[in-house]
Order: structure tokens, then sequence, then C-alpha cells
């Protein structure tokens, strides 16, 4: 009981040398302005206004400043990165001048929630940080994972340290919160562990998607923008990939959300994983007897004459094997976007089934011949009926 009317007493204390500070703060005005600092502790509710707006007028000016001289370093540089970063500051900045006013010109008006006030006015200074920092920390990934020549940021890393450093800013920022608002850090983080106990056991297959998550981002099998196929016969391209799950957008336009769980330990087949360009394959049956360069003509100059099928490398035949009814010709073309695939496979079927028609190229499909050796011998005598000679005969 004792330790814990000690650690409340603390807490207290914490929670009210916040706004006290604020007025001790008057210890190191310069001499000139002490009698204007006395003339506001005298009369209290005008001196916190004048406050208010006096820190409003430093506010605005901190902001033009920041915009007119650092935006003139930021407009000598090619890349807006810098601009868009700018941006991002000024409202953090007003923020912290304007707030800061209102927390000293509550702390002098004494009002009968003050200490709450001030505590809530550094939170949102600190809240408005945090908001910008995450901004700019997912501004500079991008910048430094779309810089050309040299990257310093590979863009399949980038949703990783983009999830790392606002995990990392949202720690930082809670962390100064806590020590705002009087609590102690430390305590909670040992009263995690054991409430972190029971969590894992209550959810471990939340953690398993969470773990999962961050080992699909650090391994990067895919990326936003990959058209990837799963075992289970899922095909589409990556929407999103968060922290629980990964969101993939069928050729159906149907958006399916699949647990990092479940994809982590799936096989994946990454159709943009590999070279820029991707192959597709043809396969064509013949009649036997057909003439085999001829068809190897027609199927190059199909493949060939497609505006979208890859000049380089160019398309081939290959002749794989003697079927039960046909000859198993392949046509392999490279194509440029995977989500073309089915059709450009469509306009080449059409264009080969033409021109094998025009020059007489048979195309076999199943059948039957039926070859009877011997019918049945039948006699008049065997399809008559015996006659009915009555009883007794």
């Amino acid at each position: 009981m004792a330790e814990e009317t000690v650690t409340a007493a603390q807490t207290t204390a914490t929670q009210t040398a916040l706004s006290e500070r604020l007025l001790e703060g008057s210890d190191y005005l310069p001499d000139s302005i002490l009698p204007a600092w006395q003339l506001v502790s005298q009369h209290p509710i005008l001196g916190s206004l004048l406050i208010a707006l006096l820190f409003y007028v430093l506010g605005v000016c901190f902001r033009s400043l920041l915009t007119r001289l650092i935006g003139r370093i930021t407009g000598l540089t090619r890349t807006p990165v810098d601009d868009t970063a700018l941006n991002y500051l000024r409202k953090p900045v007003f923020n912290t001048v304007f707030l800061f006013g209102l927390s000293l010109a509550v702390a002098v008006a004494k009002l009968p929630l003050g200490d709450i006030l001030v505590n809530l006015l550094i939170s949102m200074i600190v809240i408005s940080w945090m908001i910008a920092a995450i901004r700019i920390t997912t501004l500079l990934l991008e910048a430094l994972s779309a810089e050309r020549g040299f990257k310093l940021v590979d863009s399949k890393t980038v949703p990783f340290f983009d999830l790392t450093g606002k995990l990392v800013v949202i720690l930082i920022g809670s962390y100064i919160l806590l020590l705002i608002w009087g609590i102690n850090p430390l305590g909670w983080l040992a009263s995690a562990g054991i409430v972190g106990l029971a969590l894992g056991f209550a959810a471990k297959d939340t953690l398993a998607n969470l773990f999962s998550g961050f080992f699909i981002v650090a391994d990067a099998p895919y990326k936003i923008g990959d058209y990837i196929n799963l075992d289970t016969g899922e095909r589409g391209k990556v929407c999103a990939i968060g922290l629980r799950s990964t969101r993939i957008l069928t050729r159906d336009d149907v958006e399916i959300t699949i647990p990092n769980g479940v994809i982590a330990n799936a096989k994946i087949v990454n159709e943009s994983g590999g070279p820029k360009s991707l192959r597709i394959r043809i396969v064509v049956g013949v009649a036997y007897g057909s003439d085999v360069d001829l068809v190897s003509e027609l199927l190059l100059q199909a493949g060939g004459e497609h505006p979208e099928v890859c000049d380089y490398p160019e398309p081939r035949v290959r002749l794989r094997g003697f079927g039960a009814s046909s000859l198993d010709f392949n046509l392999m073309c490279w194509i440029n976007q995977p989500p073309d695939r089915g059709r450009i496979a469509h306009e080449l079927h059409m264009r080969i089934y033409k021109m094998f028609r025009e020059k007489n190229v048979e195309i076999p499909y199943s059948k039957h011949d039926v070859y009877v050796k011997q019918w049945p011998a039948t006699t008049e005598q065997s399809a008559r009926p015996e006659p009915d000679m009555g009883p007794g005969l």
C-alpha cells in the first residue's frame, strides 16, 4: 500500500509539473520583459488572451519564415520531394508555436482544469509531429526507391522500411505521450509482459499473420503491382501488403483478402518477378501426314504478325511430341504485360485457326472408327416360333 501511495503521488506531481514549469520559465525572461510579465500575472484572464494572440502571430510568422527561407533553398533542386516535405512541416511548426502559447495562457489563467488542458495541448503538438514524421518517412522512402541510376533503397523493401519507420515513430510518440500524462512507461512495460503471454495464446492466429507480414515484406516474394498465382488457384494483381493480410485484385475485378499466415506457406508463382517480358505457350495439334515445315512457317507468321508480341526474344516453334492422333506443336511468344496473357492467347488461337483453314492444314479431333468383323449367323428356323401342338402331343 505504501508503494502504491508513493507511485500515485509521483504521478500527480508529474502531471502538475508541466503547467508549473511553464510558469517557472518566467525566471529566465530578460529584465526588459519582466514588468510586462508582472502585469500579466496581476490580470491573468487578460494576460492569457494577450499571450494566445501573441503566439498565434508568432506561429504565422514562423510558418511564413519557414516557407520563404527554406522554400528558396528547396526551389533550387529539381526534385519536388523537398517541396512536399516542406508542406508537411508547415502545420506542425505552426501548431508547436500556437499550442505552446495556448498552454502558457492556460497556465497563467489558472483554470480549474488547467493541468489537463495543458497536457492535452502538449499532446496535440506531439501527435502533429508524429503525423508529419510518418508522412515524411513514406515520402523519403518512395523518393529513394524511385531514384534512377543508383538506388539507396530497393523498391521491394520499401514496404518493410515503411512499416518499420511507422512503428518506430508511433513507439517514440507513445512514450512521450505517456511521460506528458505522468504515466510511468516502465510499469506499463512490466505489466505488458504478463498481459502479452495471455494475448499470445488468445491471438496466436493474429500474431502469426503479423509476423508472416514482416517476413513477406522482408523476403519480398512479390511487391505491389505484381501478378501472382497461388497454389489454391487465385491469380491477380497485388493491391496492398499489410501487416495482417495481402489483397489481390483478380481478373474478374474482385478483391480477395488473404491472411499473411496462409500466403506465407503457399506456393507463389510471380509472373512479374522475372525479366521484363513474359512467355506464353500456344499448344496446337495437326494431323499426321501434314507438312511440318508449312505448319512451323504458319505458326511463326501468326506470332510475328501480332503487334503486342515482342520482337526480342523472337517467337519460336517446337515440335514437342507424337500424340495419339496428332503432331503436337508449341508456339512460344513473349509479351510485356501479364494481364494481357489471356487476350493475346485468344487472338493467336483465332489467327492460327484461320490460317490453317486457308492452307488446308487439318486439326484433328477425337473420332473413332468401328469395324465389324462378322455378323452373327441367323436362320429362318431360329427366327420362327415353334407351333403349339396342344396338350399331350
